[in-house]
């Protein structure tokens, strides 16, 4: 399971909206084993005036925050950030300098996914991994 918040600047996302998203949702089902049909995507388009960054980041910065279950191995979360890297930098000619990822791991038991808790769902893909 994963929840992804995209905030970026106004125009960025309008302009890039579905290639952000499929580069994100490449990654979290190359990475994370997370099937085709799982794509939680939200997007927060913020105008400069709301959306205060440094003055070394342009106007395709994005920031990436990423709900999951917990209990994916360092290594597995490591390279899913390096994976959404390439996959943004080469779907949406995005720098490094304009991406920031946040990886939120939450217990399953603190979940509500149609009408179940969590850690009561049969899911077919690994969260262990």
């Amino acid at each position: 399971m994963a929840q992804v918040k995209i905030y970026g600047h106004t125009a960025h996302l309008a302009a890039h909206r579905q290639a952000i998203s499929d580069a994100i949702h490449a990654a979290s089902m190359q990475v994370l084993g997370l099937p085709e049909g799982k794509r939680f995507h939200r997007f927060f388009p913020l105008t400069a005036e709301d959306f205060v960054h440094p003055a070394d980041r342009s106007t395709a910065y994005l920031i990436l925050e990423i709900h999951l279950f917990q209990g994916r191995q360092p290594a597995t979360l490591r390279q899913y950030i390096r994976q959404l890297q390439i996959n943004l930098g080469e779907g949406v000619d995005l720098p490094l300098n304009d991406l920031e990822v946040t990886l939120i791991e939450t217990p399953a038991a603190h979940w509500g996914i149609r009408g179940q808790i969590g850690d009561e769902l049969r899911l077919n893909y690994e969260v262990t991994k």
